[in-house]
Order: C-alpha cells, then sequence, then structure tokens
C-alpha cells in the first residue's frame, strides 16, 4: 500500500536529501505540506510537483 501522505523523513528517503533539507523546503513553501493535529505529512504529490519544478516540466497534476 503507498501512503498519500508521508513523514518528513519518509520524504527525505524518496527524494534522496536529509530530513533537514525537506524541513527547509517546507519552510520556503517550496514543498506543500499539511497539519494533522501536532503533525507535518508531506503528500505524495507535492514531491512529485517539486520535482517537476525543477525538472522545468509542467505540474503533471494540473495536466490531469
Amino acid at each position: 500500500m503507498n501512503k498519500l501522505l508521508l513523514t518528513a523523513a519518509e520524504a527525505a528517503a524518496v527524494l534522496g536529501v536529509g530530513r533537514s533539507t525537506v524541513y527547509e523546503l517546507m519552510a520556503a513553501g517550496q514543498i506543500e505540506s499539511v497539519r494533522i493535529g501536532r503533525s507535518r505529512r508531506i503528500p505524495r504529490a507535492a514531491l512529485v510537483a517539486y520535482v517537476d519544478r525543477l525538472r522545468g516540466a509542467p505540474d503533471t497534476e494540473a495536466a490531469a
């Protein structure tokens, strides 16, 4: 089963960066996150959108 929402550590593993980098990207508004209770979670689609922006490609969600 693929999770829809990831922790910062899980998102970091998916992107191949450190957890601190993910927190910095969230703080800068580069990666969307949602709050559930006191926790922050990152939608899997937000990671795809971030990588698409890095590549200069159109957002895959907007194209759908």
